[in-house]
């Protein structure tokens, strides 16, 4: 085993000992342990960081292990077999161990202020390791640096806690402790700077409240609506993936409710937000409402239960109100009930792909499922076998449950 160096940067940290923190090694997952000691035993320090940390301290399963190193990308490609560097903007390394994915990050440093970027320069052509376009949004960021300036460069307090198997200590750099008991979701550093370098940020804030029932800072939370505006910057795939992360996370009623009240919303669902209409104003007893509510609470209770779903049925409800309406806009005369229908359906996910970018197969499988509403509400046997055997037919089924006893046919 190598000798250890001593790591800069640790001594600007607030120390938890063992008896002083929850955390076990038995609640950490064995291939992260690896991991950990691997490192160290080929010399190097190694932490387990972010949201592993955090939920073990506030008494729950990590979804996943994160690690941080003063290992560069290439060192931990050569040290471990099983590794695969990803990302060009923000280098990251995959650990495979089977089904599990241990991702681990060096270290990262201050940012290079100096290095601006044209708006216009394609991604495929930026030069160096760092680099942020004209309005502060980070293009690059692979400078690396000490653990203290790692865990600035990280987005909330209680996501820049650090826990090592040495002496199996807990690193605090930033106010996280403090945080986690005061239950609050602070952003480190300068609100509207933090946000500008990625719009995306101001979306964890609100998922973070939601999955931890944490209220937000004032300065962290001023900004947001102001700088909502940002998120037309990000592709529309990453929004669709920010999305999914938002709504199937098990807190989807609270996560919703935030998305209504907050402006960051609207560039995810405007159409149906504004469907819906005002959450301050908001109308229970309205079937928009009460369908999607009704959709989003079962869609916590089937992931509280250990069952799986579809993103598909999410959009499918999510966008039934705005459906609605398109329905009920006058008909062409020069086509039937079922070409109005099927241009209906159409525009309305058209439309949503422009927020975003839900992949093909799963705009095909809403579709279906509305479809289905029309078949189901047929009454002869052939309409009713035909609608059973359809591989959509559970979804399909579950989802009238909740549309037809408010709103009848389509």
């Amino acid at each position: 085993m190598k000798q250890t160096p001593s790591l800069d940067g640790i001594e600007k940290a607030t120390l938890l000992t063992r008896d002083q923190h929850p955390i076990s090694r038995k609640q950490i997952s064995p291939n992260a342990l690896k991991v950990l000691y691997k490192l160290r035993d080929a010399g190097y320090h190694g932490y387990l960081v972010g949201g592993g940390v955090r939920d073990l301290l506030l008494g729950k399963t990590p979804k996943d292990f994160d690690i941080a190193t003063n290992a560069s990308p290439e060192e931990l490609k050569q040290l471990f077999r099983n590794s695969r560097i990803i990302g060009r903007r923000f280098k990251i390394v995959h650990l495979r161990f089977g089904r599990e994915i241990i991702e681990a990050t060096t270290f990262r440093a201050p940012h290079d202020a100096n290095n601006q970027i044209s708006d216009n320069t394609p991604r495929k052509r930026i030069q160096g390791d760092s680099a942020h376009s004209a309005a502060g949004m980070i293009l690059r960021d692979n400078v690396y640096g000490n653990i203290d300036e790692d865990a600035l460069r990280r987005d909330f307090t209680i996501n820049a806690l650090y826990y090592t198997i040495d002496n199996f200590v807990v690193l605090d750099f930033c106010t996280g402790i403090e945080d986690i008991n005061a239950k609050l979701i602070r952003i480190i550093g300068n609100p509207e700077d933090r946000y500008k370098e990625d719009p995306v940020r101001m979306l964890r804030a609100l998922r973070f409240c939601a999955k931890l029932d944490f209220t937000m800072e004032e300065n962290t939370s001023k900004p947001i609506n102001k700088l909502a505006h940002l998120l037309e910057s990000i592709s529309s795939a990453r929004l669709f993936d920010e999305t999914i992360k938002l709504l199937t996370g098990g807190h989807a009623v609270k996560t919703f409710a935030l998305l209504r009240q907050y402006e960051p919303g609207k560039y995810l669902f405007a159409p149906t937000l504004e469907a819906l209409g005002s959450i301050e104003n908001e109308d229970k007893d309205k079937p928009a409402n009460k369908l999607v509510n009704l959709a989003l609470r079962n869609t916590d209770i089937r992931l509280a239960e250990g069952k799986s779903v579809t993103p598909a049925f999410l959009f499918a409800a999510l966008l039934w109100p705005v459906l609605q309406i398109r329905l009920s806009a006058n008909q062409d005369p020069d086509i039937n009930q079922h070409q109005h229908f099927q241009n209906a359906v159409s525009i309305v996910l058209s439309e949503q792909i422009q927020y975003t970018a839900v992949p093909k197969r799963f705009t095909s499988a809403t579709k279906e499922i509305w479809e289905l509403q029309l078949r189901l509400e047929r009454r002869n046997r052939r309409s009713i076998e035909g609608a059973i055997a359809h591989p959509r037919f559970r979804a399909a089924y579950d989802f009238p449950t909740t549309t037809r006893r408010f709103w009848g046919k389509p």
